[in-house]
């Protein structure tokens, strides 16, 4: 017994050391969201039925933070309600997914004595799967608005010294470590094990090759089925296969000057196409072949500056620009830009914002075949180009760019529980677009009406309601890749969202 209560003794005095040395974090997320969806993301076809959904995140999160390393590992379940039966057999497999798992040597801290003298403020190497998250998201974002969010594999050395910071970044992402895979090359997609070829035959997808998606059926002119990639963005189709990036910021009280350079490279294909022999059909599937040597480099880089313009800081100014040279994931010369403004007047409790983005695009009466469009890299666009997510986001974005007038209004309460935000969008072309016929596409491609209102039920516990509508003209049937006069420009949605987020270890 005074074996067992000394052994007792001894490990509670290491746990009460190790809680000086080091802080732990245990909190969890779970997220619901109900949608009424008629319009969301791209416009419905005449006739169709509004969709009504519910999904969810559960999330977990556990932190470890001392003065040499700090970990964090977060493990989620992302689903539709229904999607699965309620009873899975295990052949369905796992349904959980790692968010995060990363770890940071903190090499240098001058705000841990521990360390001595350190020749700057701080000094660390996160390696792992993180999040990348900077100034307003709107390049590099978590995406945090989709349940499933975005994480990045990479290495990033990040330093703090006399209000600068400089953060560099690496990745290589690569599909297997299989003993009999050989070579470099990337199949930039999670592609399914089997896919319907042109005659409706399933067959397995062969290796490094993407199908194309048939999108429009099959052509009057030739009578072979016609395959559509929408242009899109943040790795919607086609990620990335090595990345580097330099982020560097200075501080002054409350202005931020930042500056990014961001190169991504783009594995090569091939056009390719793979015959199928079922029975008496023989079918065909079409789509790109990574098997090619060498990459296709793009480049972004810009500044943002975030500003005071009073002493009372009632007055806020945010501009950008950000411009895109190199080659895009096709292989085409990059030449392409994108300018941000936003004044924002927030006295008391009322915030009134008006600004202007502008991402360019291709002409669509142009012979040149360097490309004008902006990607704008795997940012947030929830945030920036309405709620309904009609540009930027997972339908596809217009070729021809976006020009895009804004004014929001925000109110916030006294106790911060509750908040209110109305936004409009003008949503007008960048660049000139062409109708069937040949002929001008007017650039105003509708309006956007936005409503969100937020309460938090508890300290843990937040409800959010959304009401939103868009009144579309014909030209965002062209923008959106829609057969003209067969949608309805008048769209809305709608959702509720409960979300709350616990805190394990905390009282």
């Amino acid at each position: 017994m005074r074996k067992f209560i000394t052994g007792m003794g001894i490990s509670l005095l290491s746990c009460f050391s190790l809680s000086v040395r080091a802080q732990l974090s245990l909190t969890g997320q779970l997220r619901v969201r109900t949608e009424l969806r008629d319009g969301y993301g791209t416009l419905e076809t005449v006739g169709s039925q509004p969709a009504f959904l519910t999904s969810q995140r559960a999330r977990l999160n556990f932190n470890y933070r001392s003065s040499r390393v700090i970990f964090q590992a977060s493990v989620q379940d992302v689903r539709v309600w229904g999607a699965d039966a309620s009873t899975i057999n295990n052949a369905d497999g796992a349904r959980l997914s790692v968010h995060e798992a990363w770890g940071e040597l903190v090499l240098a801290n001058t705000h841990d004595s521990s360390f001595g003298h350190s020749p700057v403020e701080y000094f660390g190497i996160r390696v792992g799967r993180q999040e990348l998250v900077y100034d307003d998201q709107r390049l590099l974002g978590n995406l945090d608005w989709l349940q499933q969010a975005r994480r990045h594999d990479a290495i990033v050395l990040k330093l703090l010294n006399k209000g600068w910071q400089a953060d560099l970044g690496l990745a290589f992402n690569q599909n297997t470590d299989a003993f009999n895979y050989n070579g470099t090359t990337y199949t930039p997609a999670n592609v399914p094990a089997y896919i319907k070829d042109s005659k409706g035959n399933l067959m397995a997808v062969p290796a490094g090759y993407i199908p194309l998606v048939n999108a429009a059926g099959l052509s009057a002119r030739t009578g072979t089925p016609s395959f559509v990639i929408a242009p899109s963005t943040n790795g919607a189709t086609q990620d990335y296969k090595a990345m580097q990036f330099l982020y560097a910021a200075k501080q002054w009280g409350q202005t931020r000057l930042s500056g990014l350079v961001f190169v991504d490279e783009f594995g090569k294909y091939k056009a390719d196409s793979v015959r199928n022999i079922a029975g008496s059909d023989t079918g065909y599937l079409y789509g790109r072949h990574f098997n090619q040597a060498g990459v296709n480099t793009r480049v972004t880089g810009g500044l943002l500056l975030t500003t005071p313009l009073d002493h009372r800081k009632y007055w806020r100014l945010q501009a950008g620009a950000y411009y895109q040279a190199g080659h895009d994931r096709d292989g085409l010369t990059l030449a392409a830009y994108t300018t941000t403004f936003a004044l924002t007047y927030a006295p008391h409790l009322l915030a009134t914002t008006i600004g202007w983005d502008y991402l360019s695009g291709n002409n669509a009466f142009s012979a040149s075949t360097t490309n004008h469009r902006f990607d704008p890299l795997y940012g947030t666009p929830h945030k920036f180009w309405g709620y309904m997510d009609y540009f930027y986001a997972g339908t596809g974005s217009a070729t021809g760019g976006l020009n895009n007038p804004f004014f929001k209004e925000k109110y916030t309460s006294a106790n911060s529980r509750l908040t209110f935000e109305l936004c409009y969008h003008y949503f007008g072309l960048a660049a000139d677009q062409k109708d069937v016929k040949g002929q001008h596409v007017s650039k105003y491609l509708g309006s956007e009406v936005d409503a969100i209102g937020t309460y938090g039920l508890n300290k843990i516990t937040t409800l959010e309601l959304g009401v939103c509508g868009l009144w579309a003209t014909h030209s965002m049937e062209y923008a959106k890749g829609i057969t003209p006069n067969t949608a309805r420009l008048n769209a809305s949605w709608a959702y509720l969202q409960l979300n709350i987020k616990p805190d394990f270890l905390q009282k």
